[in-house]
């Protein structure tokens, strides 16, 4: 056998054992949920770059309490925006990134929660809580293992 079939071969075994026995199939594209999460997590990382520059706005009037959100607002923003580019190719990490983007939202609408008498600060926690359901759901559908799609 040529050396370069057996490379390849190779190749192929090493990428299949990057994904746990547990993981789903990666045929999971454009499910209800994928649609859904992809929208949630658009939606979400407006609100939260709007509520970063809120929050910006807060600090610059010397309302320090601010700082936290501001930086929970502009993570989270940036995993939303990732987990959304990362379903529309169908990326191999779409269930890590979904993960991880679910927990942020957590952790970053809880934050903004903390300003009750707030309404840009509302609208971005009611954002943050769909976008972290929409991903939670979305998980389990893909699982959070990478799912390289081999060619047949």
């Amino acid at each position: 056998m040529h050396p370069r079939v057996i490379l390849a071969g190779l190749a192929v075994l090493a990428f299949s054992a990057l994904a746990r026995a547990d993981d789903k199939p990666a045929h999971v594209h454009d499910t209800p949920e994928m649609a859904k999460c992809e929208k949630a997590c658009v939606d979400c990382a407006k609100e939260c770059e709007s509520c970063f520059h809120h929050c910006a706005m807060m600090l610059a009037q010397g309302k320090k309490e601010h700082l936290r959100s501001l930086q929970t607002c502009n993570d989270c923003g940036v995993l939303c925006a990732v987990a959304a580019k990362l379903m529309a190719r169908h990326g191999p990490f779409v269930g890590l990134t979904c993960d991880a983007c679910g927990k942020a939202c957590d952790l970053c609408g809880a934050e903004c929660e903390k300003f009750p008498n707030d309404e840009h600060m509302k609208k971005c926690a009611t954002a943050c809580r769909d976008c972290a359901k929409a991903c939670r759901d979305m998980v389990k559908v893909t699982g959070t293992g990478v799912n390289i799609i081999a060619s047949p």
